[in-house]
C-alpha cells in the first residue's frame, strides 16, 4: 500500500482502513448519487410549474439581444494547455469466477511521448493489484497500458501506452517556488466517471508533512511531503494532475481528509518530489533506498513499565527504535544488532522514532555508505558501525 490509499473510485466493499482521518471513496459517491437522483425531479417540476401558470402567446412579440464576452481567462488558459494529457486509469482484477472487471479507477498524467510510445504517471494505489490496466484517453479512446514500476512508499506507479493517438504531454513545473497563496488547479476523473473534470483554489501550504502508516501496523512510520491545497479533489482524483496558473504540473493529487467537518483539504506529491522516482520507474522498473534491515518499532509506543522490565532502558531515554527483528545477510545482522535493541542515534542524529529512521535513510544517506548507530542493549549504551545495502520496493 502507498501512503495514501483508497480516494481512488472502488467498485468492491472498501475495506476498513486504520488511517480514517484518510479518505476513504465510497461514501463521497454514494451522497453525490443520492443529490443527483432527489434533485432531477425538482428541476422538472419546477419547468413544469411555471410553463403551466405563465402561457406565453404565441404572437406575442420578444425582443432578443444578442451579448457576447471573452470567459478566457489564465484559468482556462493553464487547462487547455494540459488537459489532453489527463486520462483516466481502470483497475481490471480477476473475480472469483476468472472473468475480468473493473474494480477501480482513478486519473493519470501523459509526461512523455518517445518512440511511439507514451509514459503516464499515477498513484500506486489506483493501480494496486491489478490484472490488466485500460487508460482511456482525452478523445474516449481506450488503450491497454503496460505497468512500468510502482513505489509504494512515495505512492506512485509508472504505466506506458502505445503513443499513435497521444497529442499532449505535460511541462514539469517547480515545486520547490510554490508559495502558499497562489494559485492550484486540479485536473482529473472524480467518481470514476467525470472525466476532464477541473477544480480551482490556491495552494494552502506548499510544504506540509503529513504522518503515514507504511505497514499497516497501526503506528506512523514515515513522513510523507506534500503538497496541501483547498483545491477540490474527489474519489477518482487520485494519480491527476496539480497544476499552477502556468499550466505547468507542480503534483500528482493524491489524497484528502475525510471527516464531515473538514473541507478543502487536499494533498498531492510535489513534482520535484516525484521527477526522480517516477525516472527510476520508466528506466528500471523499481527504486532502490538504503536498507538496515529491521523491523522498527517506535520506543514511544512501547508501555513505560515494559521500557524498563523488557528493554531494561534508562528512564532518561525517552526516544528511539526498537528492533523487533533482523533478517539474515542484512546490515543490521552483520554488524551485530539483535532483537530488543534500540536505537538513539545514527551517524550523531539522534533518532526518535521508526518515521525519523526512516526519513534519514531515504533522505540523508545513500546506498553502501558506513554509518554510525548508537544503541542500548540491557541499558548499556553501545556502538556499531555498518554499510547500508539496497532494498528494492
Amino acid at each position: 500500500m502507498g501512503y495514501y490509499k483508497d480516494d481512488h473510485i472502488n467498485n468492491r466493499q472498501s475495506k476498513k482502513s486504520k488511517n480514517r482521518w484518510l479518505m476513504p471513496g465510497g461514501l463521497g459517491a454514494a451522497i453525490g448519487a443520492s443529490v443527483m437522483l432527489i434533485a432531477a425531479p425538482m428541476i422538472n417540476g419546477d419547468i413544469n410549474g411555471t410553463l403551466g401558470d405563465k402561457q406565453v402567446e404565441a404572437n406575442s412579440e420578444v425582443k432578443t439581444e444578442q451579448v457576447s464576452y471573452n470567459v478566457t481567462t489564465d484559468v482556462t488558459k493553464a487547462v487547455d494547455k494540459v488537459d489532453d494529457a489527463i486520462v483516466s486509469v481502470s483497475n481490471l482484477q480477476q473475480s472469483n469466477f476468472g472473468d475480468v472487471g473493473k474494480v477501480g479507477s482513478g486519473s493519470g498524467v501523459i509526461y512523455k511521448k518517445e518512440n511511439g510510445k507514451a509514459f503516464i504517471v499515477t498513484n500506486n494505489h489506483v493501480v494496486e493489484g491489478a490484472a490488466e490496466l485500460e487508460v482511456t484517453l482525452k478523445n474516449e479512446e481506450k488503450v491497454k497500458a503496460k505497468l512500468l514500476g510502482t513505489d509504494p512508499l512515495m505512492d506512485l506507479a509508472v504505466l506506458q501506452i502505445d503513443g499513435s493517438n497521444v497529442e499532449a504531454t505535460v511541462e514539469f513545473g517547480n515545486s520547490d517556488q510554490l508559495k502558499a497563496g497562489e494559485p492550484a488547479i486540479a485536473l482529473g476523473n472524480p467518481l470514476g466517471f467525470l472525466e476532464g473534470s477541473v477544480t480551482q483554489g490556491i495552494i494552502s501550504n506548499p510544504k506540509r508533512t503529513i504522518p503515514t502508516d507504511i505497514d499497516q501496523n497501526g503506528q506512523p512510520d514515515w513522513e510523507a511531503e506534500v503538497i496541501q491545497t483547498d483545491a477540490s479533489i474527489n474519489p477518482g482524483n487520485s494519480g491527476g494532475a496539480l497544476i499552477n496558473i502556468a499550466g505547468q504540473l507542480i503534483g500528482i493529487n493524491s489524497s484528502k481528509i475525510a471527516q464531515t467537518n473538514v473541507e478543502g483539504i487536499g494533498f498531492a506529491i510535489p513534482v520535484n518530489v516525484a521527477a526522480p522516482i517516477i525516472e527510476q520507474l520508466e528506466t528500471t522498473g523499481k527504486v532502490e533506498r538504503p536498507y538496515l534491515g529491521i523491523r522498527p518499532y517506535s520506543l514511544s509506543e512501547v508501555p513505560e513499565a515494559q521500557r524498563s522490565a523488557a528493554l531494561h532502558l534508562p528512564e532518561d531515554v525517552d526516544g528511539g527504535v526498537v528492533i523487533m527483528g533482523t533478517s539474515p545477510g542484512t546490515p543490521a545482522a552483520e554488524a551485530g544488532l539483535q532483537d530488543k535493541d534500540v536505537i538513539v542515534a545514527l551517524n550523531g542524529k539522534g533518532i526518535k522514532d521508526a518515521a525519523e529512521l526512516r526519513k534519514f535513510l531515504y533522505t540523508d544517506v545513500k546506498v553502501g555508505d558506513k554509518i554510525k548507530v548508537k544503541y542500548y542493549r540491557d541499558g548499556q549504551v553501545k556502538e556499531t558501525t555498518l554499510t547500508l545495502s539496497s532494498h528494492q520496493f
